[in-house]
């Protein structure tokens, strides 16, 4: 007998889980187990106003970055399009379903500005590779 998908229904509540929704074997779970960036807001401490509306997390403009670089997303507003549909990229980046994607011109007078008079992609670099390191010693 042949199937029928019923018609779209608005339910009141969802059980998802986005954990579930990407692989294990996914290039960014990789990166994230060795992806630390616990001492990024005090590096950064200094280049962010102690007034004003908060800013956007620096953690989640740095991992956004990372997902550009290993995917070849070169246009940030791009970037943030495919960070809003991609589930795997969600999960890296910290989003839930529910929460938003920084604009892309947000995203872009961080990276632009604070990112490099800080040299944060810098500290991350250095920060990061130690522990690459450690995980998988280097046989060249």
């Amino acid at each position: 007998m042949m199937g029928h998908q019923g018609g779209v229904q608005d339910k009141l509540f969802y059980s998802f889980n986005l954990d579930d929704h990407v692989p294990r074997s996914h290039l960014l779970r990789g990166i994230d187990r060795v992806f630390d960036l616990s001492d990024l807001r005090h590096h950064l401490a200094p280049f962010y106003s102690h007034t004003g509306r908060p800013s956007i997390d620096p953690e989640l403009m740095m991992r956004m970055l990372v997902v550009g670089y290993c995917f070849g997303i070169r246009s940030e507003r791009r970037l943030c399009d495919e960070i809003h549909l991609n589930l795997a990229y969600r999960w890296f980046c910290r989003l839930g379903l529910e929460d938003a994607v920084p604009d892309h011109s947000t995203f872009s007078k961080n990276r632009h500005g604070r990112f490099r008079d800080s040299d944060a992609l810098r500290h991350v670099f250095e920060s990061v590779l130690p522990a690459l390191h450690e995980r998988r010693p280097c046989t060249w």
